[in-house]
């Protein structure tokens, strides 16, 4: 069984906890995230932070296991933080209206954009540009890199 492609740094000061991610977060390292979020809990860590700077992918998986770990935080008097998401996991932030409970935004409020990508709001059909004044702009796309890793299929 290959590891999981995510590595988790834990820093305490205090009761604030800064956990840094590094990888991938998808079905197969999200229960080692699962695990790191669940001990901070148990350890009584108040305010916790999540640096995602050099995370380069998070999927549903990731969102569901960061969306839980702020569930119980909340019903237990304490907070989650995350910062720095990688752009799918922002957009999916923005796209389920979860951005206000992992990154402390007002409610309604969209998350800033990303490394200067231009923010495109959504058309009446839920999709980015499917009006007509954004007929002309080229789709991006987010997705994995099809480097040398391991298959997902």
């Amino acid at each position: 069984m290959p590891l999981p492609q995510l590595a988790v740094y834990r820093h305490d000061r205090g009761d604030r906890t800064l956990v840094t991610l590094a990888g991938e977060i998808d079905l197969e390292s999200v229960p080692l995230l699962r695990a790191a979020l669940e001990r901070c809990s148990r350890d009584g860590v108040r305010h916790l932070h999540v640096d995602l700077t050099a995370v380069g992918f998070c999927d549903c998986s990731g969102l569901n296991a960061f969306l839980h770990a702020s569930q119980q935080a909340a019903l237990a008097g304490r907070s989650l933080r995350l910062h720095h998401p990688p752009a799918l996991l922002a957009r999916m932030l923005d796209l389920t209206g979860c951005g206000f409970l992992l990154l402390g935004l007002p409610f309604g409020q969209s998350s800033p954009p990303l490394h200067g990508t231009p923010v495109r709001p959504l058309g009446r059909h839920g999709t980015a540009g499917d009006g007509p004044e954004h007929a002309a702009r080229p789709e991006h796309s987010v997705g994995t890199s099809g480097g040398g890793g391991p298959s997902r299929a």
